[in-house]
């Protein structure tokens, strides 16, 4: 039995405002347009409204469209306003995102060396 969901192989985050009201032809349109992409990537394409308490994600699933659509009930989301580009993000932005952390982390834990390789 196949899931319902299927995974992208990228994800693009639409910097900037977007305006929500907008459905599936109104986003695969500007995707096609203004990014010059083509909507039917496996890719998830995320937008953002002004009040960026909701957002809209576009899902090409091979026989159609799914329309993906989280409104949180209490804070914002962290999303990138200095730019109306598309930007690529990868599963750990995303993650981020949709934990109420910015996709741009001034500091990580970097991961610890190998015995094996500090022993050559």
């Amino acid at each position: 039995m196949s899931s319902l969901i299927r995974k992208p192989e990228r994800v693009f985050l639409a910097a900037g405002y977007t305006d929500l009201r907008l459905g599936i032809d109104g986003l695969t349109s500007m995707i096609e347009y203004y990014y010059q992409l083509d909507p039917k990537q496996s890719c998830l394409f995320l937008f953002c409204g002004r009040r960026a308490d909701r957002i809209k994600g576009v899902l090409w699933q091979g026989d159609g469209y799914l329309l993906l659509y989280k409104r949180l009930d209490n804070g914002r989301f962290k999303w990138p306003r200095n730019t109306s580009e598309l930007q690529e993000i990868s599963p750990q932005q995303l993650k981020w995102l949709t934990e109420g952390l910015s996709i741009y982390q001034k500091t990580s834990i970097k991961s610890a060396a190998s015995p094996a390789a500090t022993a050559a």
